[in-house]
């Protein structure tokens, strides 16, 4: 059957993969600019700006993919703004059926006005926890290091993270333009979030080829990847059946290693060139633990329930189809293992039963 977004909109979902600074209501980038002073908006029509980080964001290369990015961040460099983003957030994803959501910042894109990060993260997840409270959507924050930087930033970036863990941060990822950008150049910091029991997640696999994942994994000890899309580069297939798989596609199927795949904006960056294209089908069918995500909302025009949407109609999945995908997403979370059983019990199985009666 052919889906609708209003159909899918009640059932629960859970978002592993979506920036903070990606998911940014319009209005809300030009009420903040209004604030803070910010200038170089290229427009401050609301409805005239979500369609430029749209046309922005879709031109096939992940480098002009993430310039829309300049104008906001360029916006969140108040606490006010920062708490504001959060929240709203937390508001969009309840409106859009997700029972919980970890989202992902670089905390150092935020100091242009003389933000410490141990004021940014605060009022992030301050905005977090009102959202929770009055949305009953749970979350988990992720602070980003970023690739270009040198590797002593991302040092401190892990340590934030661990330090910030008992307050809502629940793992530590390497995002930005992968080409030229090996994650082995920051293994330290990894190894550090390693020694601390912690959580990892790295961009991979995305704008650079199945090495990029290989090394996300096996030098920095990835538990996650985000987007994953080059590592079908390791399958042999033909007419849609893998006939074989290389050593580390196995190493991911056999490991359980949860893929963060984001559909709508693989195409937007150039990843894949259409939906129909993009191997998450063959993830799928050989059953390697997908996540469906949105990536950036605000970038890439989209809610989470049509990323559903999108791939059931696609690639003909079933409302079960979504259930286990959905479950394979909070059986991934970063969250303690009691409270992962609890969503999955207590609001996800129970949210796909009555849509099946």
């Amino acid at each position: 059957m052919k889906f609708t977004t209003d159909y899918l909109q009640k059932f629960p979902k859970v978002l592993l993969h979506e920036h903070l600074d990606g998911g940014l209501r319009p209005q809300t980038i030009v009420d903040l600019a209004r604030e803070t002073g910010y200038t170089r908006l290229p427009t401050t029509d609301a409805g005239n700006l979500a369609e430029w980080f749209q046309t922005n964001a879709n031109r096939g290369s992940l480098p002009l993919y993430l310039q829309g990015f300049e104008h906001t961040s360029g916006v969140m460099q108040t606490e006010e703004a920062l708490e504001r983003v959060a929240y709203e957030t937390m508001e969009d994803m309840k409106r859009d059926g997700v029972v919980y959501v970890e989202t992902r910042f670089a905390p150092v894109l935020h100091q242009l006005k003389g933000l410490h990060p141990e004021t940014i993260i605060p009022a992030v997840l301050k905005g977090l926890e009102r959202g929770r409270k009055d949305f009953g959507v749970h979350y988990g924050l992720i602070l980003c290091a970023l690739r270009s930087m040198s590797p002593e930033v991302s040092q401190e970036i892990a340590e934030l993270a661990v330090d910030f863990r008992p307050h809502g941060v629940v793992g530590f990822d390497l995002a930005g333009e992968e080409g030229g950008y090996p994650p082995k150049k920051h293994v330290d910091a990894f190894h550090y979030i390693q020694r601390e029991n912690f959580n990892i997640t790295i961009h991979a696999g995305e704008g650079f080829g199945k090495e990029s994942i290989w090394q996300a994994i096996q030098w920095c000890g990835a538990h996650r990847i985000g987007h994953a899309t080059r590592l079908v580069e390791d399958m042999k297939i033909k007419d849609g059946h893998v006939l074989s798989m290389g050593t580390l596609a196995q190493y991911v199927l056999d490991k359980r290693i949860p893929l963060e795949i984001c559909l709508t904006s693989n195409v937007h960056t150039g990843a894949v060139q259409k939906l129909e294209e993009h191997p998450f089908d063959i993830f799928h069918k050989y059953r390697f633990r997908v996540t469906l995500n949105t990536d950036n909302r605000l970038m890439s025009g989209i809610t989470l329930t049509e990323e559903y949407r999108t791939a059931a109609n696609v690639f003909g999945l079933t409302l079960q189809d979504l259930e286990r995908i959905t479950i394979n997403a909070m059986k991934s979370a970063f969250i303690p293992y009691k409270q992962r059983v609890a969503l999955i019990y207590d609001f996800i199985k129970p949210g796909y039963a009555s849509g099946q009666t």
